[in-house]
């Protein structure tokens, strides 16, 4: 899961303290535009095929926000050393975090031709957080006032209003936004593909436009033929800074990452986001100084999944169990082996780049200790029926070290661990979903916004879109309230450290490693980075040419 196409952050002292971790933003790995460029080259990349319609309000995956990446612009972004930058506003401003004031600049459209407004902003969010609409990231609106109205707490509760009464039209060009209480990092948010603007024709039939959405960045929509690729082209009207330097992308649907490597040596695949684990020894050898090695804002966890009847019959799950598991996975050699150093091991669960990174919020609980591992399992009552599975997706590279944990769990504490593949990203998530998960799943979480509440609120507070294992307690829940309502940007990061270091005691997931980028790309284009995110960085990708 992931937003925000690269990281960065505010101005001030507090650029300092983000600086000395700061993955690469925007220029992640790669190499600059070599030889004669063609101006209208179209490059292709490696994608599944996207789990939902592309509704920028309910994408939270990867396949999908890659390329509503393309089709829309925020209202903010970031920069690697953490300055905040105006993208479609003007300006976002408060005085005190919970009055928020946004001025566009004039002249946006739509890629059909109508005029991006304050109302095109003001609507879509409107539209987003009523439950009606089915939205999967409707929660983020959580924080605007009025919109218990439209997003009630109760499962199944009909919303009582369609408009969220904290936002105001000001004038063409001017919302205002009051929140319910101060978020000093609201702003940062904004960044996320949730908040996106939608053009009027959107509403008259919200499924088409989410089969051919229109939005307003620098690539516009061309064709989906489901299952096989998605194509955008650049679109000349964008007026933003970021204007495309290529004719377009075509996202190329895989079933592993395998195959895309292959395609990728043999020219018939021009990027790809991951390298698999079978290709990781030798992919520098076969792709020279086309090979990318990059930081990356994102972390590998195995999530509990506490609505299963292992976990919740005949009693709820002691979190010294999982504790336990915890410990009995040898992260180290498995990085080192299986994965060959691309990995490194989690000591939290916030990743790094992030700003209230905390080198070892977990404390011991991911250091390799078989015997305390043992102990831990047997003062927590035991596994009910001595035997886990690990929910994964095949089509992602992850049966490799699945596996590995797997047998580390087993051969340290006894406890019979197997993986229960899914055959591709959405079978995955729709089981989720529909809470099927029978034990453990993967968990992967890329940054939305650099800051840990990102890693820490939007998958462990109760009913946030990012938690998927119904993990819920009332006092953590209430520290991230406290923790959201500080005063101050500074205040609010250290409120969270301290909610990160009380997971210990909860568990809800299982810290694994933090990611990398092990990337590449063909001879045909060049400028090839990586975001913070992970995602290369599409518009600034030039194609050579022929």
């Amino acid at each position: 899961m992931r937003g925000a196409k690269s990281a960065k952050w505010v101005t001030g002292a507090i650029i300092v303290a983000l600086a000395a971790t700061a993955c690469g933003g925007g220029n992640g790995g790669g190499s600059d535009a070599k030889g004669e460029v063609d101006p209208n080259g179209i490059f292709s990349i490696e994608v599944g095929e996207p789990e939902k319609l592309l509704h920028p309000a309910d994408t939270m995956e990867s396949n999908g926000s890659i390329v509503l990446s393309g089709l829309f612009s925020q209202l903010v972004d970031y920069t690697a050393d953490g300055k905040l930058t105006m993208v479609n506003a003007e300006s976002v401003e408060s005085k005190d975090g919970k009055f928020w004031t946004v001025k566009l600049k004039p002249g946006w459209t739509f890629h059909d031709g109508t005029t991006v407004t304050a109302k095109s902003y003001v609507d879509a969010w409107n539209w987003a957080a009523n439950v009606d609409n089915q939205q999967g990231n409707a929660s983020w609106f959580s924080d605007i006032k009025g919109s218990e109205a439209l997003l009630p707490e109760k499962e199944g509760a009909k919303p009582t209003a369609d408009k969220l009464t904290g936002l105001k039209i000001v004038d063409e060009n001017t919302f205002t936004i009051e929140l319910k209480t101060p978020v000093p990092y609201f702003a940062y948010k904004l960044g996320y593909e949730v908040f996106s603007p939608l053009p009027e024709s959107f509403y008259k039939d919200p499924k088409a436009a989410g089969e051919k959405p229109v939005g307003n960045g620098p690539y516009k929509f061309e064709s989906w033929d489901h299952k096989k690729q998605i194509k955008i082209v650049r679109y000349d009207a964008y007026k933003g800074e970021n204007k495309a330097k290529n004719g377009g992308v075509i996202f190329k649907n895989y079933t592993g990452l395998e195959p895309a490597y292959e395609d990728l040596k043999s020219g018939n695949l021009d990027v790809i986001r991951q390298v698999g684990p079978k290709d990781l020894p030798v992919y520098h050898q076969d792709l020279g100084d086309r090979a990318v090695d990059a930081d990356q804002s994102a972390i590998q966890a195995i999530a509990v999944a506490f609505y299963a009847d292992q976990w919740k019959k005949p009693k709820k799950v002691d979190p010294k169990v999982v504790q336990g598991l915890s410990m009995a996975i040898d992260r180290a050699t498995i990085t080192k082996t299986v994965l060959q150093g691309t990995r490194e091991p989690a000591t939290g669960w916030v990743a790094k780049g992030v700003l209230g990174f905390q080198p070892n919020a977990a404390g011991d609980i991911t250091k390799f200790d078989p015997t305390k591992a043992k102990e831990l399992i047997k003062a927590g009552g035991g596994v009910p029926g001595n035997k886990i599975s690990i929910q994964f997706n095949a089509d992602g590279g992850h049966k490799e070290w699945v596996d590995a944990v797997c047998n580390s769990i087993t051969q340290s504490t006894g406890v019979q661990c197997v993986g229960d593949s899914k055959a591709d990203f959405q079978a995955d998530l729709a089981a989720r979903k529909a809470k099927q998960v029978k034990s453990l799943y993967r968990s992967a979480w890329t940054l939305d916004y650099p800051v840990n509440a990102n890693f820490l609120r939007d998958l462990f507070q109760t009913g946030a879109s990012g938690n998927q294992g119904d993990f819920s307690n009332p006092a953590l829940d209430a520290k991230i309230k406290a923790a959201d309502s500080a005063a101050t940007l500074e205040e609010s990061v250290k409120a969270y450290q301290e909610v990160e270091k009380e997971l210990v005691n909860l568990m809800p997931s299982i810290p694994l490693w933090y990611y990398k980028v092990n990337a590449g790309y063909s001879e045909n284009v060049n400028g090839v980075r990586y975001a913070q995110d992970g995602d290369p960085v599409l518009e600034e990708i030039t194609v050579n040419k022929k």
